[in-house]
């Protein structure tokens, strides 16, 4: 009896402990699984929303008859970027987001009698708040052949000082750390690129994916591309991205997903990965499409992991197909370019609405931030409208690069707010890369800011100026020369700067008309009888305006403030001075699609790009030549 007692008490001691120690090892597997697998990220998601030629005036809070409800609702809950910017066309908007290189609250105009009151504010305003002279802490001698040089005996070899011109009127230039990745520092400072052109985003640049890959984020792009695809290199997937869906070009139909860049040069464009997505094109509106995948990707997403979602729609861009139950709320517009428009951007406001809905129904939503941007203003032509802005698309006017945009966040300090704070769309980069705890490099060389305390807490955005382009290639004003531009600049080359309250423009800035809402009639907008034309701007080839007083851009103060001319002018030959060559290479006819089985890809080899690298280095000169020998018939077709 002793000894079964004694195995007894032993058992029962051993089971105590065993169930002791698995209790204790039970605790700790739950406590260290909660700490490391459910504990949210303290990384925020990144949801990025890039809509196509969105007019600043399409949207309801604008004041517009299209409603969008989810739009303006998740604007109103978050902060509306009023003195917001962006590139005046696709590519140049998209690389400079990709790269981080380089409005007030107002109401209507109402009419014509307003002119006299705005003279007189423009009055008031104070001259030369945001001038002042800069120590240059670096000779900037970069040489590159889209410089605008002005005549050697006019101007000094260092320091660009003109004969004439005080020292003080010159404005320092800044530190290449400050001022690199505008349009002129990527080399697209030139249009778009163009399916059939062997170009992209320069390969040599980190972009944003894979800066935010570095730091532990899932990365996926949906939707439109349209940074160049001629070799394998460029693809999204070869750029940060561990997953793409979506059209490599700037447009194509929204049902087929078919795209003709000319005559014989069509093709099929919708990719997964790398590959044509024949299998998962079902003929469904591009809209709807890229939504659906949206949502799958957030369905099967681990919340625990930070992720970046770059879901660039095709929409509102032409062409412009809508399906029919969404026409039926704008039968009331007459004009039926407005009306297909009109719907289409219903349609885009359903699909943001279904996207938050899945970030909150898979748990994204409280530790998340949306940004909502359009990549430049509308195409009235084609239904948009940015009234009471001058221009449109494709211009430097306000109206082709003041954007709708706005952040949604409930990780926002100050929400319901609008923020004035002058943000370009370069800054999203080293926002987005700071917020996701990432790093920048001191030798990369950004135009952006972090612009994050500005948005959330309200405070002085650190921007101070914003170069919208220097483009060399494009059309000269006939009546631009160096004496309007008091021999510092050459007027005829279109450009455009931002300095504070103050924006100049040289050259043929673009389409100058305003065109109100009431225009959209059954007449076509060609006949232009409803437009506010512009007669007094013939001729011209400069102009300076206060934006912050006249954000519509009705009076010309450039004969009125002559010094602020000539200091925004130095402004612009620093900044020329830092430009890379241009990238504008001429049509390689193996980017036709007929050689790639019908779809739209990468032709480049590693030896096609030894033998044919020059193409990327195509500078102002060259293009001329080749513009000259096209029209000789010195170049024909190759075989």
């Amino acid at each position: 009896m002793g000894r079964t007692t004694f195995l007894l008490t032993l058992l029962t001691t051993f089971s105590g402990f065993v169930n002791s120690t698995y209790g204790t090892w039970k605790s700790s597997f739950h406590s260290n699984r909660v700490n490391n697998v459910e504990k949210p990220p303290s990384q925020p998601h990144i949801i990025f929303i890039m809509v196509d030629d969105q007019g600043f005036r399409d949207v309801g809070y604008h004041g517009s008859e299209i409603k969008t409800p989810t739009l303006d609702r998740l604007a109103a809950a978050g902060v509306k970027l009023e003195n917001y910017y962006v590139q005046p066309l696709c590519s140049p908007s998209r690389s400079q987001l990709m790269t981080g290189r380089n409005m007030s609250d107002y109401t209507l105009l109402p009419d014509q009698s307003s002119l006299a009151d705005m003279r007189d504010v423009i009055e008031k305003v104070e001259l030369a708040t945001y001038f002042h002279k800069q120590e240059c802490k670096q000779t900037m001698s970069t040489k590159a052949s889209c410089f605008v040089k002005p005549p050697k005996k006019q101007r000094n070899p260092v320091s660009g000082h003109v004969p004439g011109l005080h020292e003080e009127d010159s404005v320092g230039c800044q530190s290449s750390k400050e001022n690199l990745r505008y349009q002129i520092h990527t080399g697209l400072q030139h249009s778009i690129i163009r399916p059939t052109q062997p170009n992209c985003l320069p390969l040599e640049n980190i972009t944003l994916p894979q800066k935010l890959k570095n730091a532990g984020y899932s990365t996926h792009m949906v939707g439109k591309w349209h940074l160049g695809f001629y070799k394998r290199g460029c693809m999204p997937t070869q750029r940060g991205f561990d997953t793409f869906f979506g059209s490599l070009l700037g447009s194509g139909d929204y049902y087929s997903h078919y795209k003709c860049d000319s005559p014989g040069m069509c093709g099929y464009d919708l990719h997964e990965g790398e590959e044509a997505a024949w299998e998962q094109d079902h003929g469904i509106y591009s809209t709807i499409m890229y939504t659906q995948k949206a949502v799958n990707i957030l369905a099967s997403h681990n919340p625990n992991r930070p992720i970046f979602l770059y879901l660039a729609y095709q929409a509102v861009h032409s062409p412009l197909q809508v399906p029919a139950r969404y026409l039926e709320r704008y039968k009331s517009i007459p004009n039926l370019h407005r009306r297909k428009y009109a719907a289409m951007v219903s349609c885009l406001d359903e699909a943001v609405r279904n996207i938050t809905l899945a970030l909150k129904q898979y748990g994204y939503y409280d530790n998340m931030v949306m940004v909502y941007s359009s990549d430049n203003g509308g195409q009235p032509m084609a239904g948009g409208s940015n009234w009471p802005l001058r221009g449109s698309k494709g211009t430097y006017w306000e109206g082709g690069i003041r954007a709708v945009g706005f952040v949604h966040s409930p990780l926002l300090v100050k929400k319901g707010t609008r923020s004035r704070a002058l943000i370009h769309i370069t800054d999203w980069y080293p926002t987005l890369v700071m917020l996701g705890e990432g790093t920048l490099d001191e030798n990369q060389s950004l135009d952006g800011y972090d612009v994050w305390e500005a948005i959330s807490e309200g405070r002085p955005s650190p921007r101070l100026d914003i170069l919208h382009n220097i483009d060399p290639i494009y059309a000269k004003a006939k009546n631009g020369s160096w004496k309007a531009g008091y021999g510092i600049w050459n007027t005829a080359i279109q450009a455009a700067l931002r300095v504070g309250d103050w924006k100049l423009l040289t050259g043929v800035p673009g389409y100058s008309d305003w065109i109100p809402p009431q225009t959209f009639s059954t007449l076509l907008l060609a006949n232009r009888w409803h437009n506010e034309r512009v007669s007094w701007d013939r001729g011209k080839s400069i102009w300076l305006f206060n934006i912050t007083a006249d954000p519509y851009e009705r009076v010309d103060l450039s004969r009125r403030y002559p010094h602020v001319v000539k200091k925004m002018l130095f402004r612009l030959l620093r900044y020329n001075k830092t430009a890379v060559p241009c990238r504008y290479p001429p049509k390689d006819y193996r980017s036709n699609p007929q050689y790639n089985g019908g779809v739209w890809g990468p032709w480049y080899t590693d030896d096609d790009e030894d033998e044919d690298d020059n193409l990327l280095s195509y500078d102002l000169e060259q293009m001329k030549s080749w513009k000259k020998g096209k029209r000789r018939g010195k170049f024909k077709r190759k075989t």
